[in-house]
């Protein structure tokens, strides 16, 4: 079947988005998977948008999306389209899109059509619709994983370069592990939720579905952003970490918080942290009982009052197409108590606490996705306890305020698909891509510009005494630069030794070699606050024009010291004195 060539945001479009299209119907013809789409746009409509994002390219535009081909999951509103939540009753066509998609639309993205889904997004095996089971891309006898699920197996199919879904208890993160692609899953509040028919409206997330990080990603930091019209949404925070450390040491489960594993899974799950290790990178067995517990909460506890809020209502006057499972979870979600919710809370709370400690030791928690991957036959005989046990590692991470991003994993002795994922806390989500990134020995992309470009020349560079001092700040590495022309270097008379760098004119010093980090505001401000006399921060000249902040001394100490320009750099000065 034809795949569709995967957009480069950094490059430009290899194939006209006319040609992806045609190519992408195609590819959805000779599928004929029609429980994947609960609205499919006429094609000739979209070849129209692309012949005029085409028209648009050509005038110079930048659209750093353009030609991008998009699924949502259709609880997620698009002007013009009717939203379903896989409930006939429940169908309206909204006026307005929901910021999320409009942002991707500003960029150059096209939308095929709306998706199938777990009918109001409660479930995690995509059969809970009236449109149809969406049946896995891999294996079609065996469930997709949901909810959003139509969304998932679009791009495993090729159909689509990336897909929109949401996430409450899971669902970004099992569709991607059982079609064997990626998932996004944003700390909660970065997307906005404006537009998103809610299903526990505090811990609904917008997510991203691709068969490549690099494009998840670019899908992902181009819908970040508060939305004045969602009161849950959030920027980003001073402190946002930017970068994983060098050698991270990453927390996995502890044998008897594993017991829910298929032994398939289970092999599997020791395999990928093999393959981990194998890299470089450590691990260190935690005991996740607390937030196994917390998961508990979200269906066996009050806090599924949240989905009676949503949807009860509607539900109780028994619509068009409701599912009978879902419209039992959402029914018995009305009898929690007022004091049972804020017992709840309080239990949240706790976990809460035990995840923050867990985060204070680890970059990051590895777990399975899920558990297991069921047959459309299992699910149908027991609909509600497989898809619990498949929620096991994924229903406390939105209750909690963590970030997740789900990637493919080892896969099973018998060749079948394996996911894992990457929980970080809350604004973290970089370090959970750039850990993905290396587990899947990809490149990370960037979800955040926010931050301040550091240069550094001496003892903070990479293997040197101060160095560490840049991994606690959680800063990223951007590359070895050079300064102009117009810098000398001196070595000053401190422990451990340091170099002193001054501003002498264009051409009258020499270019000198160094490191660019980006941090965040917050670690910055840190950096200055201790910075220790005569050092200082100021402006420097890079040899490429660009003025970044960077180390420097004053005057006075300068003069007193012993001039080591000649050496070409504070390293080969080192490297010269052994």
């Amino acid at each position: 079947m034809e795949q569709l060539p995967l957009v480069d945001p950094a490059a430009p479009a290899s194939v006209a988005p006319t040609e992806k299209v045609a190519g992408a119907y195609r590819t959805i013809r000779e599928h004929d998977r029609p429980e994947i789409w609960i609205t499919l746009r006429a094609e000739a409509e979209v070849l129209a948008e692309a012949a005029a994002l085409e028209d648009r390219l050509a005038r110079g535009e930048r659209l750093p999306l353009a030609g991008l081909l998009l699924a949502v999951k259709d609880n997620i509103d698009i002007a013009g389209i009717p939203t379903t939540c896989a409930c006939p009753g429940f169908e309206r066509t909204p006026e307005r899109t929901a910021p999320a998609v409009a942002r991707l639309l500003e960029q150059g993205a096209l939308v095929l059509g709306k998706t199938n889904l777990d009918q109001f997004a409660t479930g995690l095996v995509g059969t809970r619709s009236p449109y149809g089971a969406v049946r896995n891309a891999l294996f079609p006898d065996r469930v997709s994983g949901g909810s959003s699920s139509g969304s998932a197996v679009a791009v495993a199919l090729g159909m689509v370069d990336a897909a929109l879904g949401t996430d409450t208890a899971g669902s970004g993160r099992v569709p991607a592990a059982l079609n064997s692609i990626i998932g996004i899953k944003p700390t909660l509040g970065l997307v906005p939720t404006t537009g998103v028919v809610p299903a526990c409206p505090d811990y609904d997330v917008v997510t991203v579905f691709a068969r490549d990080l690099t494009l998840a990603g670019a899908v992902t930091a181009a819908m970040i952003g508060p939305d004045p019209a969602d009161p849950r949404s959030r920027p980003w925070p001073a402190d946002t970490p930017l970068g994983a450390p060098a050698r991270a040491t990453l927390a996995i489960p502890a044998d008897h918080n594993l017991t829910a594993l298929t032994p398939a899974y289970r092999a599997a799950f020791d395999a990928t942290v093999a393959r981990w290790m194998a890299g470089g990178g450590e691990v260190v067995t935690v005991d996740i009982g607390e937030l196994l517990d917390a998961a508990k909460l979200l269906y066996d506890g009050a806090v599924v009052a949240q989905r009676y809020a949503a949807m009860g209502e509607f539900l109780s006057g028994a619509p068009e197409g409701a599912d009978p499972v879902v419209a039992k979870i959402v029914a018995g979600a009305a009898r929690p108590a007022a004091h049972e919710y804020v017992t709840d809370l309080g239990r949240l709370a706790h976990a809460r606490a035990a995840a923050r400690r867990l985060f204070d030791e680890y970059p990051a928690l590895l777990l399975p996705t899920t558990t297991e991957h069921p047959t459309l036959a299992a699910v149908g005989a027991e609909p509600v306890a497989i898809n619990t046990r498949m929620g096991t590692f994924t229903n406390f991470c939105n209750l909690l305020d963590l970030a997740a991003v789900a990637v493919p994993g080892a896969e099973t002795a018998d060749g079948d698909p394996f996911g894992v994922t990457l929980v970080t806390p809350a604004f973290a989500d970089q370090i959970g891509i750039d850990l993905a990134a290396r587990l899947l020995d990809t490149p990370a992309p960037l979800l955040t510009d926010t931050g301040t470009d550091l240069l550094v020349v001496g003892a903070h560079l990479r293997g040197l005494p101060l160095h560490h001092q840049l991994e606690q700040a959680e800063a990223r590495f951007l590359g070895e630069v050079a300064t102009s022309t117009a810098y000398r270097m001196v070595a000053l008379p401190a422990t451990p030794p340091k170099p002193g760098m001054l501003r002498v004119g264009t051409g009258s010093g020499s270019s000198l070699p160094g490191e660019l980090y980006r941090l965040s505001p917050a670690a910055l401000g840190t950096f200055l606050s201790t910075l220790p006399a005569p050092m200082t921060l100021g402006k420097v000249e890079l040899d490429s024009g660009q003025w970044v902040t960077g180390f420097a001394c004053d005057y006075e100490s300068a003069r007193d010291a012993t001039d080591i320009t000649e050496h070409g750099g504070w390293r080969n000065y080192l490297d010269a004195g052994r």
